[in-house]
């Protein structure tokens, strides 16, 4: 079958077409053809090898798609189901058919497309998580650092959902995008500290980082409990300054979750282009150069 991925470790270059053939479910696993497949930073992260994937690889960590098999021991899914969720190692999923992990996949509603499905177990999934972890009360406040982005604009939705008023921090490009979904939005860069107390004047309860390095570091200030900081974009600097990374729930329940919020209108996954597998080479180049607004989906 055709899929997009890479021959090799490296840059841009290295992606290619390939011809691989149809994997086989083994246990806890899907398979399933493809109605959607995600496109995320991590694509891009997993080619040039910062997860030590040498290639040749299919790219691809979320799709939603038809099940065509069922691998041993699965249970509460049958061939025909329409599901989405992560691809085994988060890979694989640009291509016709494609591997699910059972554990992490969940059936799709008819109020949910298989576009917008596709992209939930990522992003969303992250923003889901990040909440969850950190335990905000109504009426708290959240700092999220990198609000315009693939997981800053469902960690937005889903944080107001749950009465916690947020500050985003993110371009000005993005501050009507961030404002339409809730939160109050302040520009990067010199006097970012005093942007947020003005638009804070309570304080920040907790900071949600998805820039990292320096810009991490100046919020990180602004939270007292340190305990209530997680970043993933800079776990290291994270824990040195008290907080920590996301812990994951990849579970059907999450998804089961975050595809009611979809179907009720509640999350909104903010798809804003379906391109053709063809194409993918030039999504992933948008979502690697940081020019992507919004979720990117493949249909093969």
């Amino acid at each position: 079958m055709r899929a997009y991925g890479f021959s090799a470790a490296g840059g841009p270059e290295k992606e290619t077409f390939l011809d691989v053939l149809v994997p086989v479910p083994g246990p806890g696993e899907l398979l399933v053809r493809v109605r959607a497949a995600g496109v995320n930073p991590g694509d891009w992260r997993l080619r040039e090898g910062s997860y030590g994937v040498a290639g040749p690889a299919v790219l691809g960590r979320e799709v939603a798609g038809t099940i065509t098999a069922l691998g041993p021991g699965v249970e509460g899914f049958s061939v025909g189901d329409e599901v989405f969720g992560g691809c085994p190692g988060m890979v694989g999923g640009w291509a016709e058919q494609a591997l699910v992990t059972a554990s992490f996949a969940a059936h799709r509603p008819d109020e949910v497309s298989p576009e917008e499905a596709a992209v939930l177990p990522v992003a969303a999934g992250t923003a889901h998580d990040a909440l969850e972890d950190l335990g905000l009360d109504a009426g708290a406040t959240l700092l999220v650092n990198g609000a315009g982005g693939g997981v800053g604009i469902p960690v937005v939705q889903l944080a107001r959902a749950r009465g916690i008023n947020v500050v985003g921090v993110a371009s000005p490009a993005k501050h009507g995008l961030v404002a339409g979904f809730g939160a109050v939005p302040v520009a990067y860069g010199d006097g970012v500290l005093d942007r947020v107390r003005a638009a804070a004047p309570g304080g920040v309860d907790a900071v949600f980082d998805l820039v990292g390095g320096e810009a991490l570091r100046t919020v990180a200030g602004l939270v007292a409990d340190r305990t209530k900081l997680r970043s993933v974009a800079d776990k290291l600097l994270a824990r040195e300054l008290g907080g920590g990374e996301v812990e994951r729930d990849r579970s059907t329940a999450v998804l089961t979750e975050l595809a009611r919020l979809v179907a009720t209108k509640a999350l909104d996954p903010h798809v804003t282009q379906v391109r053709p597998l063809d194409e993918a080479g030039e999504a992933l180049a948008q979502v690697e150069n940081g020019h992507a607004v919004g979720k990117i989906v493949l249909v093969p």
